[in-house]
């Protein structure tokens, strides 16, 4: 047998959270990659549509559990991507959504513990909440309101953190902590709320495009395929870069810009239609990559036009099958 079979060694990974957004998109990546997929979630985001050409593939694993219950499975990797993203499905159960982060977080830390595996938590650019230093460096502790609407997912995620340093600090558990930005691509639920499907669907549909404040806000959107890959390369980072380390475009846009490339691009004859900031909604939000760039050699590739390019003709389909 020669060396090269007699090494390898396939890896079991868990994903959870995966028949999300994001979750079906790494699946996909890391099968395709020749790994073992234990994709977990208790589809109130996600759907087995997002997974539907992995489901007989003899890699892929699919099951129905809620992270808030422990989980006892045999692997070597975590992705804990597990938690309601968009406004709109955090807040229809914000003390689950607390839960979800918290308990989650505790789960599948006391999971990797017991198994000796690596663990990734999927954090959120929100534990910046709206912030008064920008673009957003790691080092910046944030500006969160700990009792609003948003604070469920907000300090959820900000627990999360603490949780999985004290887990590396106390029981050595090797972490990885990635800070996502705004992301979006196909699979994107299409009535999340978020604010690219919002505008591409309400584009689609002719109905008038609704934005918030004077749409002078800003965002950075980030393709999907360019985070899993920097999701992936933190992963398989020296152990001791545990992060946290900001994923996301540093290409800022305001709100106002975003909605007239949808238009430009949909060929959508939508209006504009603006109305009240909502409580505690970020006015800037940019990460600064340089950690990400550094240590992982990594950094966007596709551009908002590009990656725009690429989800709407997923949005259609939707609408096509409704």
């Amino acid at each position: 047998m020669s060396s090269t079979v007699r090494e390898f060694r396939r890896t079991r990974i868990l994903v959870t959270g995966g028949a999300g957004f994001i979750g079906s998109h790494l699946c996909r990546r890391l099968i395709d990659q020749g790994h073992e997929v234990l994709c977990v979630d208790n589809f109130f985001t996600g759907a087995r549509d997002n997974l539907g050409d992995l489901l007989n593939h003899p890699s892929f694993e699919l099951m129905r559990h809620d992270v808030t219950v422990p989980l006892f499975v045999e692997v070597d990797q975590i992705y804990n991507l597990a938690c309601p993203a968009s406004p709109v499905h955090y807040q229809f159960d914000p003390v689950q959504t607390t839960k979800t982060s918290v308990h989650g977080a505790i789960n599948m830390l006391g999971l990797a513990k017991r198994v000796k595996a690596r663990i990734l938590q999927a954090s959120t650019s929100e534990v910046y909440g709206d912030p008064v230093e920008h673009p957003q460096t790691e080092e910046y502790w944030g500006n969160v309101n700990p009792i609003g609407f948003r604070s469920c997912y907000d300090e959820g995620k900000r627990c999360a953190e603490t949780l999985f340093f004290d887990y590396w600090r106390q029981h050595q558990v090797s972490i990885k902590v990635a800070r996502i930005f705004n992301t979006y691509g196909p699979n994107m639920h299409p009535s999340d709320g978020r604010v690219v499907s919002n505008f591409v669907m309400q584009a689609l549909l002719g109905r008038p495009i609704t934005l918030f404040g004077d749409g002078q806000q800003t965002r950075s959107f980030c393709y999907v395929d360019d985070l899993v890959d920097a999701l992936m390369r933190l992963m398989n980072s020296p152990g001791d870069v545990t992060g946290p380390i900001n994923l996301g475009n540093p290409s800022e846009f305001t709100i106002r810009e975003l909605a007239e490339l949808v238009l430009e691009l949909t060929g959508s004859r939508s209006e504009l239609v603006f109305k009240p900031l909502p409580q505690d909604d970020p006015r800037q939000r940019r990460p600064d990559i340089s950690k990400a760039k550094t240590m992982l050699d990594w950094e966007p590739r596709v551009s908002l036009r590009q990656g725009l390019e690429r989800a709407i003709p997923y949005f259609e389909s939707v609408l096509k099958l409704g």
